[in-house]
C-alpha cells in the first residue's frame, strides 16, 4: 500500500540537538582535563632563561609535573615527591608506558618534554625523569622556573623551606 505525500513534512530536530550538546560537553571536558595542573607546584626562579609563553610550546610537547608533597582526600600532606601528568599520580614504569604512546601517536621518538617541578623536589626525583626520557630516546627536555620572583608575595607552601 502507497503512502499518502505529507503536506508538511517536518524534520525532527531533537536527536541533533542532543548530539551537539553532547559534543560540546565532550569538548569542554577534554579542554578542562588538559589544561589540568598541579597547583602544588611552586617553580624555581629563573631570570636567565629562555622566556616562553602558552602560544609558544610546540603542539607535540609533554609536560610533566614533579611535586614535593601530595594531599590525600582527606586533605592530609604527604611529603614525598609525586610525578604527574594532567593531574594523575604516576610511578617510573607508568612515565615510561607514557613517552612510549607519545612516540606512537606523533611516529616519531624525539619531541619536546618539559619537567615541572617544584623548587623543594630533591634532585633524585627529577633524575629519574630525565633518565626514562633518555632510556626512551627523547633527548630534548627541559626544566620550567618562573621569569621573576613572585613566590615572595604569597606565602609558601612548604613550611619546611625558605
Amino acid at each position: 500500500m502507497a503512502r499518502k505525500p505529507q503536506e508538511n513534512p517536518q524534520l525532527d530536530m531533537t536527536p541533533m540537538i542532543d548530539v551537539v550538546f553532547e559534543l560540546i560537553i565532550f569538548f569542554v571536558v577534554t579542554l578542562t582535563e588538559k589544561q589540568t595542573k598541579d597547583e602544588t607546584i611552586e617553580l624555581e626562579d629563573g631570570q636567565h632563561g629562555i622566556v616562553l609563553t602558552a602560544d609558544q610550546l610546540p603542539p607535540d610537547h609533554m609536560q610533566i609535573d614533579v611535586a614535593s608533597f601530595w594531599v590525600d582526600p582527606a586533605g592530609n600532606r604527604h611529603y614525598e615527591p609525586r610525578i604527574s601528568m594532567a593531574n594523575q599520580t604516576m610511578n617510573v614504569d607508568q612515565l615510561r608506558k607514557q613517552v612510549r604512546l607519545r612516540q606512537e601517536r606523533y611516529n616519531r621518538k624525539e619531541f619536546p618534554v618539559f619537567i615541572r617541578a617544584d623548587y623543594a623536589v630533591p634532585h633524585a626525583t627529577i633524575k629519574q625523569v630525565m633518565d626514562v626520557c633518555t632510556e626512551m630516546g627523547v633527548w630534548q627536555f627541559s626544566v620550567l622556573a618562573v621569569a621573576d620572583d613572585k613566590t615572595k608575595a604569597r606565602p609558601r607552601l612548604h613550611p619546611n623551606k625558605k
